[in-house]
């Protein structure tokens, strides 16, 4: 299955594509929200779960008609790392690790909640949702397809066997990535390389449309530059004008923006 292999249901605001493979259908919403969120729906024969929250009233909206008008009975919505718009399909299973949990009700996820409700205001909805079904294995089903967890520090990763893809929470292989520091981006390598190894033909991300393996040795390209950069830069100014000259097409200049100050923390 190719990152190009869709169909594209245009709606309001966002945008649907539609990618088929095994008798399944992946929805994957591109919001066109002010953080350029992205939603995936996993449908199997009428039957479905979504995979993270739109977290602005009129993507709401949007996305429960599109689900509607399409048929899908959605049995639950897995939540990793978006936990905003719990006004969503309210009612319907929520399930997470509790690490996820803890991520979005008390942790860095909920820290971006907050921050981004004194940006967009009344637009953005801050609701968080309880979960009503933790994950305690490594394998979740729902509408008939498995699932394999894949646990981190903040949340979880997602693995679909019958889709061959991967869902993370960032890629994007022409923007800046948030990189706390040398370490981190080694991190990032080792896992990228684990998707190489994987052969994924899909990779799914929280800010992206879908992205393919070719994209993930661009990324790899990027991290490793990055550490090189740092290297030879005394400060987070320097870093950021050497890397936005390496890098002058990339989007996400606040990603960058908070990488130099893990790069280069004020002292």
């Amino acid at each position: 299955m190719s990152k190009n292999d869709f169909t594209t249901v245009e709606l309001g605001k966002g945008e649907v594509r539609v990618y088929e493979r095994a008798g399944l259908r992946l929805h994957a919403y591109q919001t066109r929200d002010l953080i350029d969120d992205e939603v995936f729906v996993i449908e199997n024969d009428g039957r479905g779960f979504v995979l993270e929250y739109p977290c602005f009233f009129d993507n709401i909206a949007e996305l429960e008609g599109y689900l509607k008008d399409a048929g899908i009975a959605v049995e639950g919505i897995v939540a990793a790392y978006h936990m905003a718009g719990a006004t969503f399909l309210a009612g319907t299973p929520v399930y997470a690790t509790r690490e996820a949990d803890e991520y979005g009700h008390a942790g860095g996820g909920r820290a971006l909640i907050d921050n981004f409700t004194a940006a967009f205001g009344a637009a953005f909805d801050n609701s968080i949702p309880d979960v009503t079904n933790y994950i305690e294995g490594d394998v979740l089903t729902l509408a008939g397809v498995e699932m394999r967890i894949v646990r981190n520090a903040e949340a979880f990763d997602v693995v679909i066997p019958a889709l061959n893809m991967v869902y993370t929470h960032m890629l994007g292989h022409d923007c800046h990535s948030i990189v706390a520091g040398a370490g981190h981006a080694d991190g990032i390598v080792a896992q990228l390389e684990g998707y190489l190894a994987a052969g994924y033909d899909l990779v799914l991300t929280s800010h992206y449309t879908p992205e393919d393996l070719k994209d993930v040795e661009t990324k790899i390209a990027y991290l490793r530059d990055l550490k090189a950069i740092a290297e030879g830069c005394g400060g987070a100014d320097e870093f950021k004008s050497a890397v936005q000259k390496r890098y002058p097409d990339y989007a996400g200049e606040n990603y960058l923006d908070m990488t130099c100050g893990f790069f280069f923390p004020q002292k």
